[in-house]
């Protein structure tokens, strides 16, 4: 059997084929484009590979056009964590050096000896793998959207606390469209206070707002009116052109994370597997997207549902060296996959009875922290929506939480 290493870089990828007995056949320096894939995939046909019995494939990264011409057809593509590589090397030399040929010898050394040891990359279709792209893009844009509006309410609340108050009243007031509409209307406190019931109701038009105008004029009229410490007038003039600059870089993080939203809400529901995501309590289309997109629609990845509880972090570690032992959570784990569930263990219990009373039987009779108690009910959650998936079924109260006479039974 032959074996592929390929060490990828930006511009070129070295490549190193071994045999059985770890002899190296063949090595080359490919580059990335179109003529280097194809001395590539001539270089796999003269050794062997066909259609039906492709080649295995070791390489540090699970993304790019590299591998996605490797994964066409039945090849299986090993993505090899870069420690992991590097502790592969250490086991056939001492001198610590390192080269680009040798790493491509070494991974495909890692197919020959350890192959079952790792799992190829998921078989998973082109349509969740598109929502994957989008439902990343989004949570990426969600954070940088927050991160945006975090450095502005620093700012403000050095020289424009009036308007951090008339905003308060609002769930994530600065990134609505109003709360950017007024501070684009009156960057200091000075302008604000100065606006009128008239300005202030335009205002609130322009960004859309249908019902209640009258009353929330009034309302913004005499929060920025309130008697507040003011900075200098220069100081206060110089620090608003810098609040501005900050708002244009919200605003286009705020239509980003709408853009993509609205993206995925049309993708996430064309997936058969998007019936059996959102029949469970707490999940909608966005964190559906984004379980899906991490799980993938390959149901042969995880043997069972403890493999899939252990990739999420979801299910405790156990470290023992003699007559010690402790019992931890995961550290190392698919972190977008943990956060979506930290969410939705989170919202399960408004909508599920069942996972309500699981929560508060953790942290009354257990002792648990909050945290603690919802990484168990994502736990719990998880292998449920990995039997659901398996067998195609909608989520059921009754069977997911029993009573506990019938449990008891």
């Amino acid at each position: 059997m032959i074996y592929c290493g390929i060490d990828w870089a930006e511009r070129t990828h070295d490549v190193a084929l071994v045999n059985d007995a770890g002899e190296l056949l063949a090595k080359r320096h490919v580059t990335d484009d179109v003529a280097g894939y194809k001395i590539l995939l001539d270089l796999l046909a003269e050794f062997g590979d066909t259609e039906d019995d492709p080649i295995p494939v070791a390489i540090e990264t699970s993304r790019g056009l590299l591998v996605a011409v490797l994964r066409q057809g039945k090849r299986r593509v090993y993505a090899i964590n870069p420690l992991a590589a590097a502790r592969y090397r250490d086991r056939h030399s001492v001198s610590r050096r390192k080269s680009d040929p040798g790493d491509a010898l070494v991974l495909a050394n890692v197919l020959r000896t350890d192959m079952h040891a790792h799992r190829p990359l998921p078989d998973d279709s082109d349509l969740v793998r598109a929502i994957a792209v989008l439902a990343r893009a989004q949570q990426d844009a969600t954070w940088n959207r927050q991160q945006m509006a975090n450095q502005l309410r620093s700012l403000l609340r050095e020289y424009y606390p009036a308007a951090l108050d008339a905003f308060a009243a609002w769930q994530n007031g600065l990134c609505r469209p109003e709360g950017r509409e007024l501070l684009r209307l009156a960057p200091t406190p000075a302008k604000a206070a100065r606006l009128t019931r008239t300005q202030i109701q335009a205002a609130l038009k322009r960004a859309g707002r249908k019902r209640g105008i009258e009353a929330e004029a009034e309302r913004l009229r005499k929060a920025f009116r309130t008697d507040w410490d003011h900075q200098p007038v220069l100081v206060e003039d110089a620090l608003g052109k810098q609040m501005l600059a900050l708002l244009g870089q919200l605003e286009a993080a705020c239509t980003a994370a709408d853009d993509l939203a609205k993206a995925v809400e049309e993708a996430f529901p064309q997936h058969p597997d998007a019936e059996v995501i959102l029949s469970f309590p707490g999940l909608g289309v966005q964190l559906g997207a984004r379980v899906l997109a991490e799980i993938g629609d390959d149901h042969t990845r995880f043997s069972d549902a403890r493999g899939l509880k252990a990739y999420a972090g979801a299910s405790p570690i156990t470290r023992a060296s003699g007559k010690k032992s402790s019992i931890t959570r995961r550290r190392i784990k698919n972190d977008r996959l943990n956060h979506a569930g930290y969410l939705w263990a989170f919202a399960a219990p408004n909508g599920s009875p069942g996972a309500k009373a699981h929560y508060r039987r953790r942290r009354d009779e257990r002792g648990d922290w909050h945290a603690a108690a919802l990484r168990n009910l994502f736990n719990r959650l998880l292998g449920q929506l990995y039997h659901c998936l398996q067998h195609h079924k909608l989520f059921d109260e009754p069977t997911a939480f029993p009573a506990p006479l019938a449990a008891a039974a």
